[in-house]
């Protein structure tokens, strides 16, 4: 094989090497996780988690109420039969 032959070989070998990790994945870093946070929010499931979750707060919130307002029925209950002393 000829000097220029040896030179292209290496040349090819040393790109190959150079290029390697910019087609390799990039799953773990930070770019990667704003590209999937930008096409979750394009895509719309961001607002579909966000609604869930204000359906869940709004339940928790409803079920709180419900149970301070049973309880100041019991309480106008209890104040309601007890006796009034003079």
């Amino acid at each position: 094989m000829s000097n220029r032959g040896k030179k292209f070989i290496a040349m090819i070998i040393f790109v190959l090497f150079m290029s390697f990790p910019l087609f390799s994945g990039c799953e773990g870093s930070d770019t990667r996780d704003k590209v999937d946070d930008t096409v979750e929010e394009l895509a719309g499931k961001k607002q579909v988690d966000r609604m869930k979750k204000m359906e869940k707060d709004i339940g928790t919130i409803t079920d709180r109420e419900s149970e301070r307002m049973d309880e100041l029925e019991e309480l106008q209950e209890l104040e309601e039969t007890e006796p009034e002393e003079e």
